[in-house]
């Protein structure tokens, strides 16, 4: 590698970067890259065990780009207004600020930067990693090499990482509070980290005291999601909906019973924040 180049891959915590970064070892050892993954400091615990995992397997650390500014501080210039897929302030101040900062005095040095996000050959190119900068280049090697979803899946399978456990009951990496959640996964949530579900309803209670628009589950508070009868109608919402799709899919002899159904094929796929959910 050149001294005028640099080889960087973001990592979420999720999927489909931890399984880019597998794939980039394996297909282009030449490739000094430097992984990182910009810490919010309000992720979920099994995120920070896959990272751990992810370290082992690809032999180097993985930088954290920890934001100068954390989310209370954010929070706060934001008059205590919640982020909302309206105004995505989190993604901007904590995820992309951090990663721009890292990488600017480095790129108007004259240096190249290669950046290697994971979207896959069965995803459009969303908006959230384009290049601002002439000399930030991306690439999308998936899309390159024809990588789908089931290709994701066998490359962190044969790796010896699987998923992350979270996907278990959740689709979401990133914030354990994140806006995007469908309602199943906020009641999931409230189970399997409880202390979790009630910072954001701290968070969310402040905000509308405030007089923020936002709650963090559009149409209703958390206070009122997590009431007895609304989570059985919320489980009882997600059953029909998981008999419906599980009717329509054709069986995969090849993965049998180990194809995820992502919370995204059942309630449609959102327009999540790219540096948070790949």
């Amino acid at each position: 590698m050149a001294a005028s180049e640099k080889h960087v891959l973001g990592l979420s915590g999720g999927r489909d970067s931890a399984a880019l970064a597998v794939y980039m070892r394996q297909n282009h050892p030449e490739l000094d890259i430097e992984y990182f993954f910009t810490d919010t400091g309000k992720e979920l615990e099994e995120v920070y065990e896959y990272l751990g995992r992810l370290e082992g397997f690809l032999g180097k650390p993985i930088l954290r780009l920890n934001p100068d500014r954390d989310f209370d501080f954010w929070l706060k210039q934001y008059n205590d207004f919640l982020p909302s897929p309206q105004t995505r302030w989190c993604t901007r101040q904590l995820k992309l600020r951090p990663f721009e900062r890292w990488l600017r005095p480095i790129l108007d040095e004259g240096t190249k930067v290669y950046s290697y996000v994971a979207i896959r050959a069965d995803e459009e190119y969303r908006e959230g990693y384009t290049s601002k900068h002439d000399n930030l280049v991306v690439r999308l090697p998936f899309k390159d090499a024809g990588i789908d979803k089931p290709g994701v899946l066998e490359l962190l399978d044969a790796a010896g990482l699987g998923l992350p456990t979270y996907y278990a009951w959740r689709t979401r990496s990133g914030c354990t509070f994140c806006f995007f959640q469908q309602k199943i996964e906020w009641v999931r949530l409230m189970e399997v980290h409880p202390e979790a579900f009630e910072d954001a309803k701290a968070y969310e209670k402040n905000a509308v005291e405030h007089g923020s628009p936002f709650t963090w589950s559009q149409g209703e508070s958390l206070e009122e999601l997590s009431r007895p009868e609304r989570i059985e109608q919320i489980r009882q919402d997600h059953a029909l909906r998981l008999e419906r799709l599980r009717s329509k899919l054709q069986p995969n002899p090849l993965r049998p019973d180990n194809e995820p159904l992502d919370i995204d094929d059942l309630y449609g796929q959102a327009k999540v924040c790219l540096a948070c959910h790949k």
